[in-house]
C-alpha cells in the first residue's frame, strides 16, 4: 500500500478537526459526556469480547437513547458549534468596521467598567460578535444610542430603572438595556450569582463577549464561549476585548 500525498491531506484534515472539537468542549458540559461515552463504549467492545449477551444489549440500548437525547440536551453546544463554522474567515469581511471607531468604542466601554467596579456597581454588558441578537434585544428597552461611558454610568446606576438586565452593543450603538439573556446548566464556582451565571449562558449559546461587574466585590469577568475569566485588570480587560471583540479571536 501506497501512502501519498491525498493521504497525508486527508489525515490532516482529521485530526484538525479531532482536535479543534476537543479544544471546543474543554471545560464545558460536553467533557463529562465525551467521558461517559467512552466508558460506554470500552464497556460495549469489553462485553462482546467476553460474549456477555445481556450486557451487550443493555449498552446498545443505552448508546441508542443516549445519541437521540443528545440533540435535546446539548442543543446550546450543538448551535455554537455550527455557528462557529459559518462563522470562518470567509465571512468575517461582511461585518468589518473601522478600525477608528472600534477603538473609541472600546475605550468607552472600558471606562465604564473601570469605574462602575471601583463603586461595586453590578452590571452585565454584552457585545456582539457575528451572531446576530436581536432575539435578546426584544427582551429589553430598545435604545439604538451612542456608545459612551456616561449613558452605560447612568444605565447601571442602582435607582435606574434599567439597572436589572444586561447592555446588548450591537453595530457600534446600546441596542438595549434591561434586557433577559439565558442561565447556564453549569455549575459555576460559589459566590457567583445571576449575573455570572447569565453571561456564561449566554456565551454558551452565542459568539458574544459578556463582560460582568460584580455587585459585591467589584470584580470584573469576562465570559467567553462558555469560559468565565475573572479578576481581571482594568489593562487585561481592554487586552482581552481588543482580542475577542474587536479582531474576533477564539479559544
Amino acid at each position: 500500500m501506497i501512502f501519498t500525498l491525498r493521504d497525508a491531506i486527508d489525515i490532516l484534515i482529521v485530526a484538525y478537526v479531532i482536535y479543534r472539537v476537543i479544544d471546543s468542549i474543554q471545560g464545558t458540559r460536553a467533557t463529562t459526556l465525551v467521558k461517559g461515552l467512552a466508558v460506554i463504549f470500552t464497556s460495549s467492545v469489553v462485553a462482546r469480547a467476553l460474549n456477555l449477551r445481556t450486557v451487550s444489549w443493555l449498552l446498545d440500548q443505552t448508546t441508542t437513547i443516549v445519541l437521540v437525547a443528545l440533540p435535546v440536551v446539548f442543543y446550546p453546544e450543538l448551535r455554537r458549534g455550527l455557528e462557529q463554522i459559518g462563522r470562518g474567515q470567509l465571512f468575517t469581511w461582511l461585518s468589518s468596521r473601522g478600525q477608528e471607531q472600534d477603538n473609541l468604542e472600546l475605550e468607552q466601554i472600558v471606562e465604564a467598567v473601570a469605574q462602575l467596579s471601583s463603586k461595586k456597581t453590578g452590571a452585565l454588558i454584552v457585545l456582539e460578535r457575528q451572531t446576530r441578537l436581536h432575539e435578546f434585544v426584544e427582551t429589553g428597552i430598545r435604545l439604538d444610542s451612542l456608545v459612551s461611558t456616561e449613558l452605560l454610568m447612568n444605565i447601571f446606576e442602582p435607582n435606574s430603572p434599567l439597572h436589572d438586565g444586561a447592555v446588548i452593543i450591537s453595530s457600534g450603538r446600546i441596542a438595549s438595556a434591561a434586557s433577559v439573556l439565558p442561565l447556564t446548566d453549569s455549575q459555576l464556582s460559589g459566590g457567583l450569582g445571576t449575573r455570572h451565571r447569565a453571561a456564561v449562558g449566554m456565551s454558551e449559546q452565542t459568539d458574544a463577549v459578556i463582560i460582568v461587574v460584580s455587585e459585591e466585590t467589584g470584580t470584573i469577568s469576562l465570559a467567553v464561549e462558555g469560559r468565565l475569566r475573572r479578576y481581571l485588570t482594568e489593562a487585561r480587560l481592554k487586552e482581552q476585548l481588543s482580542y475577542y471583540w474587536q479582531r474576533g479571536g477564539t479559544e
